[in-house]
């Protein structure tokens, strides 16, 4: 490993770098910003091997482009696409992002807008259920966040005219832009054949990396897949591992090769581990962080805590939610257009590894039999302590909220879930173990800054962050 013999001054500058590539998947001249490419170019040699022995990601350094292929073991719904607003992409979306790159491949130097809309809208008419209409506001709001997305990675550079004029009058606005062809080909790069899978569950598929004796591939393998979970998800509870793996969380070894690597610190608790991101660079969510969820989230972690330990009044217990990936996998599968794209392609023999779906793995069956209960809130509780919240605080939370408590609640809820701090159920929400990190937070309201309805994280607890790429 590498970050064991780099020197000490420099250790900060690698695992700083090391941060910037497992949370920006690409990095081009100007993405995530211009001081990254740079960075990443000083360490490509030993990232590239401490990325591939500790994790079993592949990563290609060009003149202008990073890319990082990672290895994924389970779906999750957590991260969705943004476009530059922050709005979540929705299927129209990622059809148009897919429909531009391969426009975009077979482009010159430079494309209007227009004529890029034109193509993309000449591909959907392949696929039912799909369009492109420069005609409709709502089509071309959505094509605009497709090209902003790969504007912002710099795939796309504006060289004249405003894509929000072309999206607010096609007849009287217009945009050019130059193309970046290695950071287009650097973007579309799957790692496999996708006429040949048969559901989405086949990407997640993985060929063995380690050589030698089987049992020692096997444990190399699974040693990989507990690291790779430590830098994907906000925690790691050791009941969602499979058997082989669960020892392997408990090793110093293995969770101080990742310390090391990203120089985040690990948080151990006897349910599972989380990496602490204080520097931000890492985490794609800040929590504590700013804004009316993520505050509201904080002081409903606060009233959760205290509902919980209250022995006077014991809340009740059940087994953790299924893992929610597999109803994901099955939604994926039911969407794919078959009756036009799909199956045409997939006669094409196939050359990849059988599938095994989880709920035919007697392991996994095994595991979610034995899943520990947690405590559990009902709905209607967490409904009215929002409520109350909002009655209390609501005079400087954001506008939209003061007005719609179940949309705020919806939302709260969601992003506990995403930290892996609940399980939201249908009739309430499951309390995991890490949401006990954040109990007794201080709250203070400002009365200057009325816009700021919280202290910051460093002055409750800490300067620490949560993030779906780690806490």
């Amino acid at each position: 490993m590498h970050a064991r013999r780099v020197d000490s001054l420099a250790l900060d500058n690698y695992q700083r770098a090391a941060r910037v590539i497992l949370a920006n998947h690409l990095v081009t001249r100007t993405f995530p910003d211009r001081i990254a490419l740079p960075l990443i170019r000083r360490w490509a040699t030993e990232l590239r091997e401490d990325l591939a022995e500790l994790f079993g990601y592949r990563l290609e350094v060009t003149e202008t482009t990073a890319r990082l292929f990672p290895v994924v073991d389970r779906l999750d719904a957590g991260k969705p696409a943004r476009a530059v607003t922050e709005r979540v992409f929705d299927r129209r979306r990622y059809a148009y992002l897919a429909l531009a790159l391969a426009a975009l491949g077979r482009a010159g130097d430079q494309i209007t807008l227009s004529e890029l809309a034109d193509q993309v809208a000449a591909y959907t008419g392949r696929v039912d259920g799909l369009e492109l209409s420069p005609d409709r506001a709502a089509d071309r709001d959505a094509f605009v966040d497709a090209i902003g997305w790969l504007a912002h990675r710099g795939a796309l550079t504006l060289a004249d005219g405003d894509a929000g004029g072309w999206a607010a009058d096609p007849e009287a606005g217009e945009a050019l832009y130059d193309i970046d062809r290695p950071v287009v080909f650097a973007l579309f790069r799957p790692p496999r054949a996708l006429q040949h899978l048969h559901s989405v569950s086949g990407l997640l598929t993985e060929d063995a990396m380690a050589h030698g004796p089987a049992a020692t591939a096997a444990a190399a393998d699974a040693a990989r897949r507990v690291r790779r979970g430590l830098v994907e998800r906000p925690v790691v509870y050791a009941e969602d591992l499979a058997y082989d793996e669960r020892p392997l969380l408990m090793q110093d070894r293995v969770v101080a090769d990742v310390e090391l690597f990203t120089g985040l610190r690990a948080e151990r608790r006897a349910e599972g581990v989380a990496l602490i991101d204080v520097s931000g660079r890492l985490s794609d969510v800040r929590f504590p962080g700013t804004g009316t969820l993520a505050q509201v989230a904080l002081l409903l972690v606060g009233e959760i805590a205290d509902r919980v330990l209250d022995i006077d009044n014991p809340v009740p217990v059940r087994p953790g939610a299924p893992d929610p990936a597999v109803a994901l996998a099955e939604q994926l599968d039911g969407a794919i257009p078959e009756s036009t794209v799909f199956v045409p392609l997939a006669d094409l023999p196939s050359t990849d590894p059988e599938v095994v779906e989880p709920d035919s793995d007697p392991d996994a069956q095994a595991l979610a039999a034995e899943r520990a209960n947690y405590p559990f809130v009902e709905a209607s509780w967490v409904g009215e302590t929002v409520q109350a919240l909002t009655d209390r605080y609501g005079v400087t939370f954001a506008a939209q909220w003061q007005a719609d408590v179940p949309g705020l609640t919806r939302q709260v809820s969601a992003l506990l879930e995403r930290l892996r701090l609940v399980q939201v159920v249908e009739d309430g929400l499951i309390i995991l173990p890490a949401l006990a990190r954040y109990r007794g937070a201080v709250v203070t309201v400002r009365t200057k800054r009325a816009a700021e309805l919280f202290v910051t994280a460093s002055d409750t607890i800490g300067a620490d962050s949560v993030g779906t790429e780690g806490i």
